[in-house]
């Protein structure tokens, strides 16, 4: 995980001894009392903070040495500050120097001061006093300090609100929402300029206030935003700017904060109500003074009458329509576009917000995202900003009574279709489903018929992607779906490689030497094949379960089978067909269950060479039609053609033995009147017949050229099923009989030819003299071989009057008879 050097300083820095680490304390005190600090003192603060970090104890600093590094976090040098307040936080402070900083005057800490004193608050009393000095810091006018000096209250106040949101107390929502209210709606529109550099007479001349710009160039009418431009801002612009960018998250935590969560002593309650006294005057005044009249917020003059949190509501409302208003501007630089696009985002999803705590504004705010989505709608690089909007109409649509129909055709069609190959919007993507699954169920009627298009950001990406899925696909398995889905799943692989050959198609024309050569690209350019392609990159499901020419599709797509992508892709299809499996089993019904059926001994032998892939289906096929079988016993009798058909094949013993092996042994176990009363004695015999044919071929002949020999498992299952189905109609316990005799004399001879190793072939052996033994009585027979129910599950814990053992029972009515 670490380079060869960089291990070395961290063992240099654990295994350092306590009076070497003493004199290195003792230098660096006299290194930092210095007047000027170089590049030995930077050397040696980032030294000190390896040896401190290196260990898993927290080591106490000696307090000239603390003192030192507490006045570098006031240096000019940004450097030093980051350096002392890295250095700190990874010590204890000295005794009684906890609440020391809380004393001082925070407007004139840096954020990295700051952080170290959020870093050292030990408590949620503690981190309610930090916001305490930290509101009343910013209650400062601009002239109380430099003119950055507020910038970092924000970011550490938002870092608060994040990591323990219940140390805000109600008068601190109060006061916040007012100051972001004050700077949101009133920053100056004039740029920031720098002061002069001589006196009166010999400095030059103050140039007249020049105006702020929108991102085209022309003269701002309105108040300031984010996306307004000048040559410098001044400090109440940049906290406008830091305000943005708080406002989602404030909006989406302040609300947890009630009346019960106030913790401050009465002291700092009294201090903050001053403060909020003092902030109404202050936004009063900004009301009269302030910005130009916005022409957005021209007929809500009354909203300085609404509470603190409302109003904060009403003017970030008016921000954001201001802001999509300004992203409809021409950009000069390409800089400027993107910020035009993350503005839009974050300003659609604090509409969002803002509509869900007031239901009222939905229905202003809805024209203007209407209007939003019609003009970006046909610009599939305005992606990123879509989704916010799918998610205002998902929230708000059902209340305003908007068709939302061409959303979600963009959104679960385009979207998918023609961006699946962006990682960061297939995340945004997936986790957008994710966070709105139930509401996506009930009110969009495309989503379950879009896993065609969904299954493509898996089919390209499937590492990054498949926890996604692993989450969203039983919400993909419906009834009607359903086997169109399985299909689908089976065939991963193949639209990972086609989308891999339709990305090349693209970037590599036919004319270009370097477009020629891959038989899967000229077939996937042919006008023969292209039918079959379609259907993988199907938009929804409904066009048919699966294609008729799989095997040819197969044929043209096997040099893909070791592409990374495909082979990614094949190793993700096992776990998701268990996931199918569990869901379909829970919500199908018995029609359904016995077409699964079917389609999984269709399949089996209609996937794509990849090295085992076919082996991990097999596996998942036969563990899934067990449990399928056993909880549905009578979709044996239902397939009990296509079982026979799959069973009677003598090719799959020695190609899909993983499989065969389990459709025989269904076939022994549940073909029986006790699990279904239509299996007659002629759907018995019939079964019979077709797998001692089986049985007898494998074990009087070679293997086919190239095929190993037969599983052991796959003979001994034969053997038993046989077994099971003589128990169940005696006529047939002779000819097992004389099977079972004749292989055990056979053997006695030497090797055979269709088993290769001798513990096997006595393992063979062995169970069929055990099986010719218990056919000898019949009745014993039908009891181990084919047991009753009361016997298999039985339910003696549950009912009190059958507490004793079945054996005691049975003697119980025979002496009671007698």
């Amino acid at each position: 995980m670490y380079s060869h050097g960089s291990e070395s300083l961290i063992k240099q820095a654990r295994e350092i001894q306590e009076p070497e680490l003493q004199r290195f304390h003792s230098r660096l005190v006299k290194l930092l009392q210095g007047k000027e600090l170089g590049h030995e003192a930077v050397d040696s603060l980032q030294r000190l903070h390896i040896i401190l970090s290196a260990t898993k104890y927290t080591r106490t600093l000696p307090p000239e040495l603390q003192k030192s590094l507490h006045s570098l976090l006031s240096s000019p040098a940004e450097q030093f500050q980051v350096l002392s307040s890295a250095v700190l936080r990874e010590t204890l402070p000295l005794s009684g120097q906890e609440g020391n900083c809380s004393q001082e005057n925070f407007i004139q800490l840096n954020s990295h001061a700051a952080a170290l004193v959020l870093s050292q608050a030990g408590s949620r009393a503690e981190l309610s006093s930090l916001c305490a000095q930290l509101l009343r810091s910013l209650e400062g006018r601009q002239s109380e300090g430099p003119a950055t000096s507020l910038t970092h209250i924000l970011p550490i106040l938002n870092t608060i609100l994040t990591h323990s949101p219940e140390s805000l107390t109600e008068d601190h929502v109060t006061i916040m929402s007012k100051k972001l209210v004050d700077w949101l709606r009133y920053a100056s529109i004039t740029q920031g300029g720098s002061a002069p550099s001589g006196g009166f007479f010999t400095g030059p001349r103050p140039r007249q206030p020049v105006p702020i710009a929108e991102l085209d160039g022309t003269v701002s009418g309105d108040f300031f935003t984010v996306l307004c431009v000048g040559q410098s801002f001044t400090e109440d612009q940049w906290m406008n700017v830091y305000s943005f960018s708080m406002l989602r998250h404030w909006l989406l935590t302040y609300r947890c904060v009630s009346n019960g969560n106030n913790t401050a002593d009465t002291a700092n309650r009294l201090q903050l109500s001053l403060s909020l006294s003092h902030s109404f005057s202050n936004d009063d005044r900004s009301e009269v003074d302030g910005s130009v009249v916005s022409m957005v917020s021209a007929t809500s003059s009354s909203s300085r009458l609404l509470p603190p949190k409302e109003r904060l509501r009403e003017k970030a409302f008016q921000y954001c329509q201001r802001l999509i208003e300004q992203s409809d501007r021409k950009a000069h630089k390409k800089t400027d576009t993107d910020l035009q696009k993350a503005c839009l985002v974050e300003a659609v999803c604090i509409l969002d917000s803002v509509c869900g705590e007031d239901a009222s504004l939905v229905f202003r705010a809805f024209p203007c995202i209407k209007a939003l989505f019609g003009r970006l709608s046909s610009d599939l690089s305005f992606a990123r900003v879509l989704l916010p909007i799918a998610q205002f109409y998902l929230n708000h649509g059902e209340m305003a009574a908007v068709d939302c129909e061409s959303v979600w055709n963009l959104v679960f069609g385009r979207f998918p279709a023609e961006l699946f190959d962006h990682q960061f919007l297939a995340h945004e993507f997936l986790r957008f489903i994710r966070l709105n699954l139930e509401s996506l169920q009930l009110r969009v009627p495309q989503y379950p018929h879009s896993f065609p298009n969904l299954l493509k950001f898996l089919a390209w990406d499937s590492p990054a992607v498949v926890d996604d899925f692993v989450d969203l696909l039983p919400s993909l398995v419906t009834a009607g779906t359903a086997v169109e889905l399985l299909h689908t799943l089976l065939d991963l692989p193949c639209l990972s490689a086609t989308l891999v050959l339709q990305v090349r198609s693209t970037c590599l024309p036919i004319s270009e030497p370097s477009g020629r050569g891959l038989l899967s690209l000229d077939a996937f350019r042919s006008q023969s094949f292209r039918g079959l392609f379609l259907f993988l990159l199907r938009g929804e499901a409904g066009s048919g379960d699966t294609i008729d020419r799989l095997s040819t599709l197969h044929e043209m797509l096997t040099e893909t089978a070791d592409w990374p992508r495909v082979v990614q892709c094949a190793q993700t299809v096992p776990v998701l067909l268990h996931i199918f499996f569990n869901t379909v089993i829970a919500i199908a019904d018995q029609k359904l269950l016995a077409h699964l059926v079917q389609v999984m001994l269709e399949r089996s032998s209609l996937l794509l060479n990849i090295p085992k892939y076919n082996k991990e289906i097999h596996r998942v096929f036969s563990r899934h039609l067990l449990l399928l079988c056993k909880l549905h016993p009578s979709v044996v009798v239902d397939q009990s053609h296509e079982l026979l058909e799959f069973a009677g094949a003598t090719a799959n013993v020695y190609s899909k033995e993983e499989i065969y092996t389990h459709v025989v042994w269904v076939l022994g176990e549940y073909l029986s009147v006790s699990c279904d009363s239509r299996c007659s004695v002629m759907l018995i015999t019939s079964c019979f017949e077709t797998l001692e044919a089986v049985l007898f071929e494998i074990t009087s002949s070679a293997p086919p050229p190239g095929a190993d020999c037969p599983v052991p498992r796959a003979v001994t299952s034969l053997m038993s099923a046989l077994a099971k189905l003589a128990s169940r109609s005696h006529d047939l316990i002779p000819r097992v009989s004389l099977f079972l005799s004749k292989l055990r004399t056979v053997t006695r001879g030497g090797p055979v030819a269709w088993c290769s190793d001798e513990e096997d072939l006595v393992a063979i052996v062995t169970r069929g003299e055990e099986l010719w033994s218990l056919l000898k009585a019949p009745g014993v027979a039908q009891s181990v071989l084919t047991p009753p129910q009361p016997v298999t599950t039985p339910q003696w814990h549950r009912d009190t009057n059958v507490a004793m053992p079945l054996q005691l029972r049975a003697l119980t009515n025979l002496t009671h008879s007698q």
